[in-house]
């Protein structure tokens, strides 16, 4: 399929749509999973909230696939949506499965100052130079055979460093360097980059016909995540994991344009399969004790500790310190100590954490509260 630089927003549609088509496949939106449910060395099923309605579920299960995406909002500045919050690796991460590789993080060179909006790669395929202050193609001093073609890292270091070394532009929304798109002539614009084009007059009022588009480096993806064989098994009997919040080691340090989709589209395949197979070979789950006292004690957590405690520290000033923090330390550039005091900061952080207050005290619909339980997942991730 191609749909200029849409591809992805199609492919999202497409398969949504088709996913309506199976009475069988039962979506439950506005739910919340909080734990996985574990016995015996087994995965029996995850509790969840109805966020409409406050209620805890459990939901039993002889298998568990998690397909949560990754943790881009741990950094303060990053492509991904607000429900990127590691979910699904604290998830795992507190049923006794390892994370591995969670330093290798990936920096994308092309984002939007303001938003966090990514300018698709296609923009520098199609021709598209990056230039600072002096209107110079910089990137042939750090990747002259490929320049702006270059790997993400490289070009995202690149952009750093001109920025530090006091050749990037300064604006409203910090430092940045240019997208000069203007070259390729409102044709090409038109035809190849449509969505590109309208990003840039939507979200910065800038016609990329006639003028540079300001651009940064910011956090898009995670190489790192839950531990996985090839199948999306994760060594905990009856779960298993696919997509960036897996790590099957496919990616190294470093992972390709487009690589995201194909690993989606092999290893969620494989771990449906894996999970499929697995739970045929199972009895069914059983809503008895221990299950049930875990699931007891889960609820105690969440509405007996978390959402009663009063006089605290607000959610926000706790998530805006940590995502501070993981920007400021573990970035693109990191050593030792950054990377010591990026733990000691995190490590306070879960203290205060414990003390931290929900404003909103009613069950019904409680963002608040799901901000609190993304938080404390955040926070765990974080830490690793």
């Amino acid at each position: 399929m191609f749909a200029t630089d849409k591809i992805g927003f199609h492919l999202l549609h497409t398969l949504f749509q088709t996913s309506l088509k199976f009475e069988n496949i039962h979506r439950y939106d506005e739910w919340f999973a909080t734990s996985i449910l574990v016995d015996n060395g087994r995965v029996d099923g995850v509790t969840a909230i109805d966020i409409r309605s406050g209620e805890l579920v459990s939901f039993l299960a002889k298998a568990v696939v998690i397909a949560t995406g990754g943790c881009g909002r741990i950094y303060q500045f990053t492509t991904n949506g607000w429900i990127k919050t590691g979910d699904g690796m604290a998830l795992a991460y507190r049923a006794g499965v390892p994370l591995k590789d969670m330093e290798m993080v990936q920096y994308h060179p092309t984002l939007l100052p303001n938003t966090g909006i990514l300018i698709t790669e296609a923009a520098r395929g199609e021709g598209g130079h990056l230039l600072n202050k002096d209107g110079e193609r910089f990137l042939k001093r750090y990747v002259p055979n490929k320049m702006e073609l270059g790997p993400r890292d490289i070009l995202s270091r690149a952009e750093m460093t001109e920025i530090k070394e006091g050749r990037g532009l300064e604006g409203p929304y910090g430092s940045y360097v240019n997208l000069d798109l203007t070259h390729l002539g409102e044709e090409t614009i038109e035809a190849k980059l449509p969505f590109v084009k309208e990003l840039a007059e939507r979200y910065l009022g800038i016609d990329p016909v006639h003028e540079m588009i300001p651009v940064r480096p910011g956090q898009h993806y995670m190489m790192g995540g839950v531990h996985t064989d090839m199948h999306g098994y994760t060594g905990l009997p009856g779960l298993y994991a696919a997509g960036e919040m897996a790590c099957v080691s496919m990616n190294g340090a470093n992972r390709l344009g487009s690589n995201s989709l194909t690993e989606c589209l092999v290893f969620g395949a494989e771990a449906g399969i894996g999970a499929a197979q697995y739970a045929t070979k199972q009895g069914p789950p059983s809503f008895g004790n221990p299950v049930q006292g875990l699931a007891v004690e889960e609820e105690k957590r969440i509405y007996d500790r978390v959402l009663k405690h009063e006089k605290g520290e607000k959610i926000s000033t706790i998530r805006t310190e940590m995502q501070k923090a993981m920007e400021d330390h573990v970035g693109i550039y990191r050593d030792e100590n950054r990377l010591r005091e990026a733990c000691r900061l995190i490590g306070d952080l879960k203290q205060r954490m414990k003390n931290a207050t929900v404003e909103d005290k009613d069950r019904v619909y409680n963002t608040d509260l799901v901000s609190a339980l993304e938080l404390d997942f955040m926070l765990d991730v974080a830490e690793t």
